[in-house]
């Protein structure tokens, strides 16, 4: 499941597990600090978080940095713009132990070992938990949709035969979606130049005479432009939210999933994967 609607808002499920394993990791600090009358870990949790996601957006900054600052739509300002995804969790992890272990490393501070390490093994605890339940009660797609979608010509297609045997690359779109149409050059960069790997654009629940009005204004040119009018690609995906990009390998297995829009990096990032799974 990739988005958990709440209300309105269609939220990636990473960033709402994310935040409720925070608020379990602040809510303990809080108890123990109340009722054990142990050292309040609370501060120390926000600086391992901030050190964490700075670390991991840095560190994944730098390993696609062709990206950021040689490529032809590199954007150096999009570094700021973390909503397309770049984070390195190992490096993050690394960043946020470090300062835990540098914050106590004094004797002073040795009272804030133990509540800094039951809030924090809280948290993670709150994210295996709801992980766990998220995918047991949500069954993930591992393999390509056997859905019957529409060509703009309007003849039958499916996936599997757009894919062909080759790794795949399927973007969720509609035209009246803003960060759909920021995206639109990027993928169409990377249609033009990865012959190895097959790029598929489901429109959805539009008719042909508007994405194809769409595209023409637009003046992208993308292949393999495809009508899904139920919407069947997202509910497989569990994804309400778009865009939605969904990465398979040439074995036709869900590798990577992408909520939201695409930037030069994060494409590359998950195209290295499905290129390089065995």
């Amino acid at each position: 499941m990739l988005s958990l609607q709440i209300g309105p808002l269609a939220l990636p499920t990473g960033m709402v597990l994310l935040f409720v394993s925070l608020c379990v990791a602040y809510g303990v600090a809080g108890w123990l600090r109340r009722y054990r009358q142990l050292p309040d870990a609370g501060p120390l949790v926000s600086d391992m978080l901030i050190a964490g996601l700075l670390a991991a957006r840095l560190a994944f900054v730098l390993r696609w940095h062709e990206q950021y600052f040689s490529a032809p739509l590199a954007a150096p300002w999009s570094i700021m713009n973390i909503r397309d995804g770049g984070f390195l969790a190992p490096a993050g992890i690394a960043a946020a132990l470090a300062i835990a272990a540098w914050r106590c490393r004094r004797a002073a501070m040795a009272v804030m070992r133990r509540p800094l390490a039951i809030s924090v093994a809280s948290g993670a605890l709150a994210w295996v938990v709801l992980s766990a339940g998220i995918l047991l009660a949500y069954d993930k797609p591992t393999a390509l949709p056997a859905v019957t979608l529409q060509a703009v010509d309007g003849a039958p297609v499916t996936l599997a035969a757009l894919a062909g045997g080759k790794p795949m690359v399927v973007n969720l779109w509609a035209s009246w979606c803003p960060p759909c149409r920021r995206e639109m050059p990027v993928l169409a960069a990377a249609q033009q130049a990865r012959n190895d790997i097959v790029f598929v654009y489901a429109n959805q629940r539009e008719d042909a005479t508007t994405a194809s009005a769409f595209l023409d204004r637009s003046g992208v040119t993308l292949r393999n432009v495809v009508l899904d009018r139920e919407a069947a690609l997202g509910k497989a995906a569990g994804s309400s939210a778009l865009p939605t990009t969904l990465f398979y390998d040439a074995q036709g297995r869900l590798i990577d999933t992408h909520l939201g829009e695409l930037s030069d990096a994060s494409l590359a990032s998950k195209l290295q994967k499905i290129a390089s799974a065995p």
